[in-house]
């Protein structure tokens, strides 16, 4: 006897999906003959499995079909394409306009930030050796504290002094500079470290060739802007620019033996020219022979050539008893020691009479050992913040004169920045050029502030143009211009630019 349950058909709404489309979707009647189900559903089930068998045999679309024209893949690369040109964009106008409210605040806040880093690196360093002398543990730190203080003054005098005086104040401060650097000749002048570049009246000393650098950069530019397009003829490039006005003051600094400055000017000075306007051409004749100057110059001093030869190992020039190769290796070693977090503020190891002259040239070497990679790349961002803001200050200004002569701060500090940077890192031989604003020293100190307080000057004019009103309207609809315009810059600027 057959147990199993009768199959009973169930109802349309128990009847669940079928999953092979071969199968009847009803149930054959009773009436029908047995042979009836196998020779209807075969003509049912010819066309499904056909069709079934057809779209699985049909391949997909791809880039390799001849029909396809790839356009959406077109369409792709040139989305990406797009995307990419718009974030280059973003970035360019990040770092070429941003906003005249903040670009004050980021030349302030950097020049500010690495004044204070300047002061506790020289505390530290300069501590330990002093003790003992008549000064005291504190009196380097004292003097560069004073310094310091007359430096911001005249930062903020000069960031917020009418620019007719600035201009009024660029050919006073050229004569000044000339009779500084000639009174380094005269008895007043005295020798330090191989280099006749200072001079001492009083209890004062100081260096004319720092302040000589801020007083070339008004003067040029001046000259420059006054000039205009002449500046593409060779006769208006080289008088009075180079004759007689730079190649008087590379004479004073060469003749005190000086080739470090006289570097930085020559860099300042083919900046200032490059984006006045004068042709390349002329770059090319010129670098050539200062290249050709300055390899004479070295070679006529037998220091230089010494240093040249031990920064590239010939001769064993290491082995000398002068062991020109001492300073250079001990501030690699203090370099290295520091590690990411360095040995602590103050506890450096390198500043024992290990490093001479720790405070000046190399106080970048003893800043990497106490605060270790963490604190140098602060350094350096801080000294890439007060450059953006310099080149936003040269970039927005439509004014000549403001803009050559901010570039040639800008070429000044931070070409001084790289050559410290690369000297203490063995990229170039020590040429004795000190890190701006960290480095000992009152008469560096004070120009670098003083020239930072000049391109302050230029953005808060900036600053304030940015609040007037476009097209000669008051009110409500100044307001509005403002809002919309977003202070006066056209339609590419994006919103909520820092």
């Amino acid at each position: 006897m057959d147990k199993r349950r009768p199959r009973v058909p169930a109802s349309p709404e128990q009847r669940r999906p079928r999953l092979h489309a071969v199968e009847d979707p009803q149930e054959p009647s009773s009436q029908e003959p047995s042979a009836a189900p196998s020779s209807a559903r075969a003509p049912r089930e010819t066309p499904v499995k056909t069709s079934q068998k057809a779209s699985q045999a049909t391949p997909a679309k791809t880039s390799l079909d001849p029909t396809d024209d790839g356009a959406a893949g077109r369409r792709w690369k040139a989305q990406r394409e797009d995307l990419r040109k718009d974030r280059v964009q973003r970035f360019w106008h990040f770092v070429e306009e941003g906003n005249p409210y903040t670009t004050f605040w980021l030349l302030l806040g950097s020049a500010l930030a690495l004044t204070i880093f300047g002061l506790v690196m020289v505390l530290s360093a300069t501590a330990v050796e002093a003790v003992g002398t008549p000064d005291g543990a504190y009196g380097v730190f004292r003097r560069q504290l004073m310094w310091a203080g007359i430096g911001l003054a005249g930062m903020f005098a000069v960031a917020f002094m009418p620019r007719g005086w600035l201009k009024n104040l660029a050919w006073p401060a050229m004569v000044i500079a000339v009779i500084g650097l000639a009174l380094v000749l005269t008895p007043l002048g005295y020798e330090v470290q191989g280099n006749r570049n200072w001079i001492q009246i009083g209890p004062v000393n100081g260096q004319p060739s720092e302040l000589a650098k801020l007083a070339l950069c008004l003067w040029t530019g001046l000259v420059l802007a006054r000039k205009g397009n002449k500046v593409r003829q060779l006769q208006h490039t080289i008088v009075p620019v180079l004759m007689p006005g730079a190649a008087l003051v590379f004479a004073f600094i060469m003749w005190g033996r000086d080739l470090g400055t006289a570097l930085i000017f020559g860099f300042f000075l083919a900046a200032m020219l490059f984006v006045s306007g004068t042709k390349a051409r002329y770059f090319i004749v010129a670098g050539t022979t200062g290249i050709i100057g300055a390899v004479v110059l070295a070679l006529m001093s037998p220091n230089r050539t010494v240093r040249i030869q031990a920064w590239l190992g010939l001769n064993d020039a290491c082995s000398l008893p002068q062991d020109f190769c001492y300073q250079s290796e001990q501030g690699l070693y203090a370099l290295a020691s520091g590690g990411f977090w360095g040995v602590g503020l103050g506890q450096s190891r390198q500043k024992w009479n290990y490093i001479p002259e720790a405070e000046n040239d190399f106080i970048f070497t003893i800043l990497g050992e106490e605060l270790g990679l963490l604190g140098a790349l602060t350094v350096l961002l801080l000294f890439a913040t007060l450059a953006l803001g310099m080149f936003r200050v040269a970039s927005r200004s439509t004014e000549r004169w403001v803009k050559i002569t901010t570039v040639g701060i800008m070429a000044w500090v931070i070409g001084q920045t790289f050559i410290n940077l690369a000297m203490v890192t063995g990229l170039l031989p020590v040429i004795g050029v000190p890190l701006p604003f960290i480095s000992a020293g009152g008469s560096a100190l004070t120009s670098n502030l003083v020239a930072v307080g000049v391109v302050l000057n230029f953005a808060q004019t900036q600053r304030i143009e940015a609040r007037k009103p476009t097209g000669g309207r008051s009110g409500k609809s100044a307001g509005r211009t403002r809002k919309g315009q977003a202070a006066g810059v056209t339609s590419r600027r994006k919103p909520a630019t820092v």
